[in-house]
């Protein structure tokens, strides 16, 4: 297959992964009218550590103790990023939720900085300022105060980034696949241990609405188990910074979807706010050259 096909396909995929991970706030949403948070994850996530253990069951031959503790790593961060995510959504609009999630591609590289003491560059600066505006557009109520759900979402967005760090940390020397079958099994596991705790006896009643019953299927199918499986193989064949650009577009399929089929309302102010928040996550991926690219001008 020609390298130009290759590249398309794999753009095509990613955009369909972000649009499917951009429906899912939606369907968040509605689940969590009728299914505690943290057993919702629980259903989500098993659904698709098995689904992928049973495709790639011929890869646990190859398991090994490292392997475990990096996907236990990851796991972690990926249950508690999932958790604040969640449980944040039930105080605050889909389509906020979305946009404050995807702060993690801003902060990857200052954490990076706070521990490899290497400076990210001025435009990470100039993003991390665009940000910040952006967030205070986006979330900040008359009172300028942020509701508890901005808050939690905030925080899920720290560990989005840590997980996004272990994993280009543990992918180098260790099986990618692996690593996602045991980060996705061992945030199955954390919740089924917390939700009790949090939300009393497994809601089976709840399970036998069908729209319920959908939501979560929708959650541990297509959002969980094929999104995680499209972002994995079409990165191999995409470049870093259009990546970055795709994966971005999560939070714009957030807001178009609850604004479509939630009838949330977009104010002029949000819409500004969510514009510089795209613009901070672009630049804080790709420098400055993407504004040279705009303002080039061919010489004649």
């Amino acid at each position: 297959m020609r390298k130009n096909t290759i590249t398309i396909l794999s753009s095509i995929g990613m955009l369909a992964t972000t649009a499917i991970w951009g429906f899912a706030f939606v369907v968040v949403k509605d689940a969590v009218d009728d299914v505690p948070p943290v057993y919702m994850m629980a259903f989500r996530f098993t659904i698709a550590a098995v689904g992928l253990s049973i495709i790639f069951a011929r890869k646990f031959k190859h398991l090994t103790g490292s392997i475990l503790l990096h996907g236990g790593i990851i796991g972690l961060c990926l249950f508690l990023a999932y958790l604040l995510q969640t449980i944040g959504i039930q105080y605050t609009t889909a389509g906020k939720n979305a946009f404050l999630t995807t702060v993690y591609v801003i902060l990857v590289p200052l954490i990076l900085w706070a521990f490899t003491q290497h400076f990210p560059g001025f435009h990470i600066i100039i993003a991390s300022i665009l940000a910040i505006i952006g967030i205070a557009l986006l979330t900040l109520q008359e009172n300028l105060v942020m509701n508890r759900g901005d808050v939690l979402t905030l925080f899920c967005g720290v560990f989005f980034a840590l997980q996004i760090i272990f994993i280009a940390r543990y992918n180098a020397a260790e099986d990618a696949i692996l690593l996602t079958v045991l980060q996705l099994a061992v945030a199955a596991i954390l919740s089924w241990l917390f939700a009790p705790f949090f939300e009393g006896s497994i809601p089976f009643r709840q399970l036998e609405n069908s729209r319920t019953l959908l939501s979560i299927l929708y959650l541990g199918i297509f959002s969980t188990l094929i999104a995680f499986l499209l972002q994995n193989l079409c990165q191999k064949y995409t470049p870093t910074s259009i990546a970055a650009i795709f994966l971005s577009l999560e939070a714009f399929f957030g807001m178009l979807f609850s604004w479509i089929f939630l009838k949330e309302t977009l104010t002029i102010t949000m819409i500004f706010g969510c514009v510089l928040l795209f613009i901070a996550i672009i630049l804080a991926e790709t420098g400055f050259s993407f504004m040279g690219k705009f303002f080039k001008r061919d010489k004649t």
